[in-house]
Parts: C-alpha cells; structure tokens; sequence
C-alpha cells in the first residue's frame, strides 16, 4: 500500500481521504505504514492455516470482495495497524498534527486507586512521561478506513466492513497499559510518573484472531441499517467482535474467483492434530518428507571495535509437504 499510489486517486477517493491526502501527506504516510503492519501480522497469525493471508494482489484483492471471516479479519488488523501506527508516528514526534497525550487532559489519580502500598507506606504517583495518544490514531484511521464505500455495495455489506474496522481499532484502544517510572533518593519510590501506552501489535492479532475464531455470521435486518446473528439463541455481536456473513471456501484447491491458492507444496507439522497438521492443511491429500540442506550464521564473535564475525555452517532440516 503505497501512499503515493493511494493519493494519485484522489479523484476517485471519498471526501475525507482526499483530504487527508491534499492536506496531511505525512498522515497518509503513516497510514500506508500501518496497513503493511496489518497485513504483516495478518500473515504471521495464518502462517498455519490453508489460507495463509498471501499478499498477492490478483487473489489478496477476491478476498477483500468477500463477506467471510478472512474478510474480516483483514479488515479489523489494518485498522488496527493504521491506528497503531499513526499513534506511535505522534509519540515518536514524528507528526506536527500531534505528539504525546496531553496530561492535562486525563483526570488526576484518584486517592483510592493512586497509592500502592508495598511497604506499609502509600506511594504517591502522578500522570506524565509521554503517553501514547491513541485518540489521535483511532480518528485518523477512522478518517480513512471508514470513508464512503465504493458505490455497488450492498448496505449489509457496508455495515460488516464498518463493524469490523471498529473492531480492529478497538482491539488497540481498548487495551491500553499503565508504565509508571519511579523517582526518589537512593533508589527509593517516593513518586511514580505514569503514562498509558498501546499494546504490543503482536498481542492485538492474537486478541483479533480469538475474535476470528469466535466470529459471528450475521444478516441484514428488515430496516437495511441493522445486523442480526444467524441462528436461534445467540447474542447479538458486540462492538469487539468480528462479523461475516457468508462461508468461506476450503482453500484446498487454487481458484482465482475466491482468492485461493491451494496448499499444494506447503509446509506442514506432521506430528500437529491442529490447523497446522499436515492433515488438516493438506486436505487429506497427503504429503511428502523432504530433506533440506541450508547454510546459516555459526559461531559468531564479537571483534573490538566493532565487527561481529560467523562462519557458515551446513543445516539439515526434515520438512513436510504437502501434496
């Protein structure tokens, strides 16, 4: 996702992204950056799985025109990643639009909740440091990621996609973390200064993908503007929770109208009973043991001043394939 690329269609781009792109270049930037962090994490959490989050845009692109799980999930970890992304761009000072979140702005502690008690004496701590603006990353990856749908889409279909965006964008919000620093004499903690920051991006695709393995499919309601659960007795989705609505193929075999590659050739764990298995993701077509010779660094050291220097060594490593 190139931010260049994204601009040049600014004629074709809803009114807040071509704002965005005529008016904060640099927004648009970091946007681009954290769609690729997106699509990163999307990879890595279905590196096991017979669709594996490839890139490729001839079939990346048939998912995206989907109302399946995938769908989803991609939807949520790029607005999850433009969020993160942006955000760290204003702590980092990175942003003129923005910058650390203003203290000011944050309630003091309360009494009974600011004072730790470790050794019988109450620990006074204040908000400071420079704390992760999320509000900041939240709106602008709202901004562009929520903009006018492409005209042709069904209403249910706009209603998923928004859904799933704000679950990914909340995935990050939502989990903030207190880091406090303490201050004192002789290594005392007579003060702590106290900040909130975004979780790890790693822990917001472990959360999305507990969210894809419990997503809900829903229909459109009679009104147009609503979406309720498909089946008797289950609750309506919450606004963490990620949404389709239509079954997604097998990804056994390669099509090209649904995005899939297959798995013919891919790696699996022979010993797994999970998604990983070689019977599961080779879809019971079976699979080869293959011995692989490859060279990697060895026997590293440290030369003063400053040159680390490897051999190489000869690696053996027995693989599985499927067929």
């Amino acid at each position: 996702m190139d931010p260049n690329s994204i601009c040049r269609k600014t004629k074709r781009l809803a009114g807040k992204q071509a704002e965005l792109c005529q008016n904060q270049p640099e927004i648009v930037h970091e946007v681009a950056k954290g769609a690729k962090l997106g699509v990163r994490e999307c990879q890595y959490q279905f590196r096991f799985r017979r669709w594996n989050c490839t890139s490729q845009n001839k079939y990346f692109g048939k998912i995206l025109q989907q109302d399946i799980r995938e769908t989803a999930f991609v939807y949520a970890i790029t607005a999850a990643g433009v969020t993160h992304t942006v955000t760290q761009a204003c702590s980092m000072g990175e942003l003129l639009q923005c910058g650390c979140e203003a203290t000011r702005s944050r309630a003091p502690p309360r009494p009974a909740s600011s004072s730790t008690t470790t050794s019988g004496e109450g620990v006074k701590w204040e908000w400071g440091g420079c704390g992760d603006d999320v509000e900041f990353g939240y709106e602008k990856s709202k901004q562009f990621m929520d903009a006018k749908r492409k005209k042709g889409k069904s209403d249910i279909r706009t209603l998923i996609d928004l859904h799933n965006n704000e679950a990914g964008r909340l995935a990050v919000r939502n989990y903030m973390r207190t880091e406090c620093k303490c201050h004192g004499l002789s290594g005392s903690c007579t003060l702590r200064t106290c900040w909130k920051k975004m979780p790890h991006f790693r822990e917001v695709g472990d959360r999305l993908l507990e969210s894809f393995n419990g997503a809900s499919k829903v229909m459109g309601g009679n009104d147009g503007k609503t979406l309720i659960p498909v089946g008797q007795n289950i609750k309506p989705p919450d606004k963490q929770d990620l949404i389709y609505s239509a079954e997604s193929p097998d990804f056994c075999s390669p099509n090209r109208k649904t995005g899939s590659l297959g798995t013919r050739g891919r790696m699996c764990n022979s010993t797994a009973m999970d998604v990983s298995g070689c019977d599961l993701l080779c879809c019971e077509r079976g699979y080869r043991d293959e011995t692989v010779v490859f060279e990697e660094n060895c026997l590293c050291r440290f030369h003063w001043c400053c040159v680390v220097q490897c051999k190489k060594c000869s690696v053996r490593k027995e693989l599985s394939l499927c067929h």
